[in-house]
């Protein structure tokens, strides 16, 4: 059994079982975190939300709050003199999947 559920602006096909960095979301390593935004549910019967599954939950445990590599932003225009550095770090969440239900 898999769910399509919403976070963070972005969908994720998801299992049971299966771990996965999404935006950061508040709450410790431990914590317990439902997903009410099921748009879908994939498996022996196939429910398809309008936007979304009535019912449906997705539990998920937080293993560790993070934040992502460094990405160089780096603007530069010829013959101007003009450089500009700067990083950024993306803070996430990695979860762990433990349960579907419909």
């Amino acid at each position: 059994m898999y769910a399509v559920i919403k976070t963070g602006g972005k969908q994720y096909r998801v299992s049971e079982g299966d771990r996965l960095r999404v935006e950061k979301l508040p709450g410790e390593p431990g914590a317990q975190v439902t997903f009410d935004e099921v748009l879908m549910i994939g498996g022996e019967k196939v429910a398809i939300g309008t936007p979304v599954v009535k019912g449906a939950k997705v539990r998920a445990e937080i293993v560790t709050q993070g934040r992502d590599k460094k990405v160089i932003v780096f603007k530069f225009r010829r013959r101007k003199n003009y450089r500009r550095k700067r990083g950024h770090r993306q803070p996430f969440t990695e979860l762990k999947i433990t349960g579907i239900s419909a």
